[in-house]
C-alpha cells in the first residue's frame, strides 16, 4: 500500500469518525418521520393507504428547498438561504458556548433583544441615508444581543449561577420587554401593537425576493468564528477553559473573564440573527413576535459538532427543511410541523450518541463530546467563582 493510499484511507476514516453519528441521526430521524406519516395514514377513516407517501413527502421537501435551478430559477435556493442565515448564526452562538463548556439556552432572549435594538435604531434612522441607517441598526442589534448574553455570563462568573437557569429566565424577560416596548414607545399609530417600518434601515436586497445582505453577514460569521477559535490566543483560552477550567486557571488564564466574554460573544451572534431577521425580512415588530431559532440553534450546533464548517452544513439542512415544508404540505398533505418532529428527533439521536455507538457497534467514531455540556455544569459553581 502506497503512502498516498494510506493517507487517503486515514483521511476518510477521520471524516467518517466525525460525520458518522450526525449522518446516522439524520437517517434514523427520516425513518421515524416515515413511520409517523404511514401511521397517520392508517388513522384516517375511509382513506386510501399510500405506502409511497413518505417518499412523496421527502421528494417535495427537497424540491421546495432547491426548486429548479437548472431552469435559471434560483428563488427557492434564495429562500433556503434566508431561512439558513439566522440558524447559522444561532448554531455558531451555541457552538461557541459549547467550546467554553457553556450551554447557552438563552438564544430566544438574545435574538429578541437584538431584533428590538435593531428595530428601535432602524425606526430612529428610517429617513437617514441607507449607508448610515442599516449599518448602525445592524450594530445596535448585535450589541443588544451581546448585552443579553453578558448578563448570564456575569452572573455565572461572579456567583456560579448556572447559565441554563439564568438564560431561561432571561428569555421570559426579553419576551415581556419586547411586548412592552412595541405596545408602548415604539407603537405605530393604529389599533394593533406593531412598530413602524424601519425604512432606509432595511438591509439591501441582493437577490430578490429575500436575498438580503444579512445572509452574507451570516456566512461570513462562520470563518470569523473558526479563525477566532483556532487561530487566536483568545480562542485557545476559550477551548482550554471548556476542556478543563482548573488546568486553565493553573496556567494563568482567567476563567471568569472568559465566561463573561464568551457569553457576550454568543449573545452578539444571536443578536445579529435577530437584527438580520427584522432588518432583512420583517422590517417591523409586533408585540407577540417570537421565533424557534433559539432552540433550533442547539440542534444545529450539535449536528455540526460545534465546528463552524459543520454548523454551516447543519444550518443549510435545517434551512432547506424549513423552506421546503410548504411544498411538502401542498403535494403530500403532510403538515409543516413534520419538520419540527424531524429536527427534534435528530437532536434526540445526537444526544443518545453513546447508545447508538454501542447498539450499532460503530468503531472509530468520535463521541458527541459537546452533548455532555447539556447535562454537565461547567467547572462547578465554586470553581468558577474562585
Amino acid at each position: 500500500m502506497t503512502a498516498a493510499t494510506g493517507t487517503g484511507r486515514s483521511l476518510a476514516g477521520r471524516i467518517w469518525g466525525v460525520a458518522a453519528l450526525p449522518i446516522i441521526s439524520i437517517l434514523l430521524a427520516l425513518v421515524v418521520g416515515a413511520v409517523l406519516i404511514l401511521a397517520s395514514e392508517l388513522l384516517i377513516p375511509d382513506h386510501t393507504f399510500d405506502p409511497w407517501l413518505p417518499v412523496t413527502a421527502y421528494v417535495s421537501l427537497i424540491q421546495g428547498a432547491i426548486g429548479t435551478p437548472w431552469t435559471g430559477d434560483f428563488s427557492a435556493i434564495v429562500t433556503t438561504l434566508a431561512f439558513t442565515a439566522p440558524l447559522l448564526l444561532a448554531g455558531l452562538s451555541v457552538g461557541l458556548g459549547f467550546r467554553a463548556g457553556l450551554f447557552n439556552i438563552g438564544g430566544l432572549g438574545q435574538f429578541l433583544m437584538g431584533a428590538l435594538a435593531a428595530c428601535w435604531v432602524g425606526i430612529l434612522l428610517s429617513d437617514a441615508p441607507p449607508f448610515i441607517a442599516w449599518p448602525t441598526a445592524l450594530v445596535a442589534g448585535a450589541l443588544g444581543g451581546a448585552l443579553w448574553g453578558f448578563i448570564p455570563g456575569f452572573l455565572k462568573a461572579q456567583s456560579g449561577a448556572h447559565e441554563v437557569v439564568t438564560t431561561i429566565m432571561l428569555n421570559y424577560v426579553a419576551i415581556d420587554v419586547l411586548a412592552a416596548a412595541v405596545s408602548g414607545p415604539l407603537k405605530a399609530p393604529g389599533p394593533n401593537p406593531i412598530t413602524a417600518d424601519v425604512g432606509n434601515a432595511a438591509l439591501p436586497i441582493l437577490i430578490p425576493p429575500d436575498g438580503h445582505l444579512g445572509i452574507v453577514v451570516a456566512f461570513l460569521a462562520a470563518p470569523f468564528v473558526s479563525w477566532l477559535l483556532f487561530r487566536t490566543t483568545l480562542g485557545f483560552e476559550i477551548r482550554t477553559v471548556g476542556a478543563n477550567p482548573d488546568a486553565a486557571r493553573y496556567a494563568g488564564m482567567k476563567p471568569r473573564r472568559l465566561i463573561v466574554l464568551t457569553m457576550s460573544l454568543a449573545g452578539l451572534l444571536f443578536g445579529l440573527a435577530g437584527a438580520g431577521q427584522v432588518l432583512g425580512i420583517n422590517h417591523q415588530l409586533n408585540a407577540a413576535y417570537s421565533t424557534k431559532v433559539g432552540f433550533d440553534g442547539i440542534a444545529v450546533a450539535l449536528l455540526g459538532r460545534s465546528s463552524p464548517a459543520g454548523i454551516v452544513f447543519a444550518a443549510l439542512l435545517f434551512g432547506g427543511m424549513r423552506a421546503g415544508a410548504g411544498l411538502m404540505q401542498i403535494n403530500a398533505r403532510i403538515p409543516t410541523e413534520l419538520v419540527d418532529v424531524l429536527q427534534a428527533t435528530i437532536l434526540l439521536f445526537l444526544v443518545a450518541g453513546p447508545v447508538l455507538q454501542r447498539l450499532l457497534k460503530l468503531r472509530g467514531t468520535t463521541p458527541m463530546v459537546d452533548a455532555q455540556t447539556i447535562t454537565a455544569t461547567y467547572g462547578g459553581g465554586e470553581a468558577v467563582a474562585r
